[in-house]
């Protein structure tokens, strides 16, 4: 009882956050933090558990947290971390349980906004500053808040610049820069990208955006033309036998169907793209190829099948780019609640080729799959 006694007398308004780490035993999760928030005007606080690459939320009582603080103290870890606005907490939890704490007077600086219970997150385009494409999109309205309906836009737009933000030190600024965004549709994220690297990072460049929809490009031009960007272009057009430029430093696919994604990442290897960013959708090709004998119990069942086939196609993507001097990774690009479309591979051409050819053509042998790209890029 004293143990609870000492630890609840931490759990107040003075408290800004509790860290438990250095698990007992091996497990799944590594580590928990604590944070206090106002719901209702009454103080709870924030659990957020690690649990192997995922994070998990809960919001507690202040009694709740405190039995679930002492429990997770006397069982699953041997250490806690306790900062307040006046000190830190050192507690210790030995192999029966007993905790020991160790004090140190210290003053710490609380965010000002740190008890909300969603905080603020700070955007690329900020909430509330008027960006006019995306109040002629039908994202912003014109006091430059967010439209309700288009909120998840708003946060993929922002999310993608993020990737974009990433990637500046490898594009050069003595020189104009060309970017071609395939399948620009609505061209969010086209106008998003100019806007950014133009207007707020001023940077020379030259953006074409290539559709196959003929009003979707007409109404582009309209808009770009009413703000002014002399140096966007959209262009109606298929991504295969696109052919108006050698040479491009950043290519983009937003949700290029099925092998249109391979078309495009093939395109930005011929002309030297130093900077590839893909989101790729509807990914049926090795769906309808994959065959393997000892999986034959797992791949019978469509759902599963279909996740393997798209997990396995931008894999293979991922590794054919590095076979051609692309350091490349797959990102998440939005949460699975917003858009199970949520793979970004992105490379960044460093011309040092990884010799993994071999070993692709064992896995694609072991699927009995040859996606398209591999050919395209054999060609």
């Amino acid at each position: 009882m004293k143990q609870y006694e000492a630890l609840a007398s931490f759990f107040n308004d003075k408290c800004i956050q509790m860290v438990l780490s250095n698990p007992k035993k091996k497990g799944e999760t590594s580590k928990v933090r604590l944070r206090p928030i106002l719901l209702n005007h009454q103080l709870c606080f924030q659990q957020t558990s690690f649990v192997g690459d995922k994070v998990f939320h809960k919001n507690m009582s202040v009694g709740e947290a405190v039995t679930e603080v002492e429990r997770a103290l006397r069982e699953d870890f041997k250490q806690g971390q306790i900062t307040t606005e006046t000190e830190i907490v050192t507690v210790l939890s030995n192999r029966l349980g007993n905790l020991t704490f160790r004090i140190k007077t210290q003053e710490t600086k609380r965010d000002p906004y740190a008890m909300e219970h969603n905080r603020k997150k700070c955007y690329i385009l900020e909430e509330g500053t008027l960006v006019p494409f995306l109040l002629d999109l039908g994202v912003m309205n014109k006091e430059g808040k967010i439209i309700r309906a288009k909120y998840d836009k708003f946060k993929q737009i922002n999310r993608f610049l993020e990737f974009i933000e990433d990637i500046l030190p490898e594009l050069p600024k003595d020189r104009e820069l060309t970017i071609l965004d395939f399948g620009c549709g609505k061209s969010y994220l086209t106008f998003a990208v100019y806007y950014y690297l133009k207007i707020l990072k001023h940077y020379d460049l030259r953006v074409i955006g290539l559709d196959r929809k003929a009003d979707v490009i007409e109404k582009c031009n309209e808009l770009s033309e009413k703000y002014g960007y002399e140096k966007l272009q959209f262009l109606q057009g298929d991504i295969a036998s696109y052919r108006g430029i050698d040479r491009a430093d950043m290519v983009i696919t937003l949700h290029a169907c099925d092998t249109a994604t391979d078309y495009a990442l093939a395109k930005a290897v011929q002309w030297g793209a130093r900077v590839i960013l893909s989101v790729p959708c509807c990914q049926h090709e090795l769906n309808g190829q994959m065959k393997n004998d000892l999986l034959r119990p797992v791949l019978k069942y469509g759902i599963v099948k279909e996740r393997m086939a798209a997990l396995l196609t931008d894999a293979l993507r991922a590794e054919y780019l590095e076979s051609r001097g692309y350091r490349t990774q797959l990102l998440e690009f939005i949460d699975m609640e917003h858009t199970p479309k949520n793979i970004l591979i992105r490379g960044i051409f460093t011309g040092k080729a990884v010799d993994n050819i071999e070993q692709i053509r064992k896995i694609e042998e072991f699927f009995q799959a040859s996606p398209t790209i591999g050919t395209l890029l054999e060609q």
